[in-house]
């Protein structure tokens, strides 16, 4: 197959091994990355001795996933141990291609993604390929270096953990979420009244040490002090989602699919009564989070 021909058939199959990469790694900007690598790799390969070049290609952009986020793992750990705080929210939305990341994170979903960015690279290398796209245990063992009876195991434990199956029952959730995604609409909106609605006269809201900027005030009471500041957060809104956070609503934010910041409600008689804002990458990490 000569090089033109290769580039066509490679093209072909570009936005399918983009989103493989992309579900795997929650980064546009990433995803590119695995992909080209796999073009260099097949462009130093003998094409015609690969008999499913599509398999061959999500296997490569797979292994190349998966080595990113062991990569990942280990520099967060580095991160971690030099208690290292992350930038605060206005900084953290010029680390990524806001617009086109977001438009990406709408389609897989961003609960999702955080929930992904919490397993275990293999678990979540299994588990995308398996159950969002059909790959075989077989295939998943090579790539992993696991046998296909580990390789199952691994997207069996993942999938517990991304469907939260008996975190919490749905009949305790219902009425947290209504509350919730009425603020989440709200603070989409930019709307002030929309806030106050669903936020006690006396709310209060604290924020740990990398939540906000510095000398900024690390609490917060009075609904109507808090929602004046939380109206400016409206263009930033489209990376929060709403998620299961320690057996509660409430809800992420993720630029980029990676988990930043959240916040978790204390609800009572259908108002927030109090919040919690965390950021600091340690608390952050050791949050039990599950899509709804």
């Amino acid at each position: 197959m000569q090089q033109p021909e290769l580039a066509n058939v490679f093209e072909a199959n570009r936005s399918h091994l983009r989103a493989v990469a992309y579900r795997m790694l929650g980064s546009a900007t990433e995803a590119d990355d695995a992909v080209q690598e796999a073009w260099l790799r097949l462009s130093r390969s003998d094409a015609e001795e690969i008999r499913n070049l599509e398999g061959w290609l999500t296997t490569v952009v797979a292994r190349v996933s998966l080595d990113m986020l062991r990569s990942r793992k280990a520099r967060r750990e580095e991160t971690l141990d030099a208690e290292v705080v992350e930038p605060n929210i206005a900084a953290s939305e010029h680390a990524v291609n806001p617009e086109e990341d977001a438009v990406l994170a709408d389609s897989v979903g961003l609960a999702l993604l955080v929930v992904l960015d919490t397993l275990a690279p293999a678990e979540r290398v299994a588990f995308v390929l398996h159950d969002v796209f059909d790959v075989s245990f077989d295939e998943i063992a090579s790539i992993v270096d696991r046998t296909p009876a580990a390789a199952r195991q691994l997207a069996s434990r993942a999938r517990r953990r991304v469907r939260g199956e008996d975190v919490v029952p749905a009949s305790d959730l219902k009425g947290q979420r209504v509350v919730v995604e009425a603020f989440l609409k709200a603070l989409r909106a930019g709307d002030f009244e929309g806030l106050m609605a669903v936020l006690d006269p006396n709310v209060v809201v604290r924020l740990d040490s990398a939540a906000g900027a510095p000398g900024s005030p690390r609490e917060i009471r009075g609904a109507e002090n808090w929602a004046r500041g939380a109206v400016n957060f409206a263009r930033l809104a489209r990376f929060v989602q709403p998620a299961v956070i320690d057996g509660k609503v409430g809800l992420v934010f993720a630029a980029g699919g990676k988990l930043s910041r959240a916040l978790t409600f204390t609800i009572v008689n259908d108002k927030i009564v109090a919040v919690e804002i965390l950021a600091e990458p340690v608390r952050v990490q050791a949050l039990n989070i599950n899509v709804l």
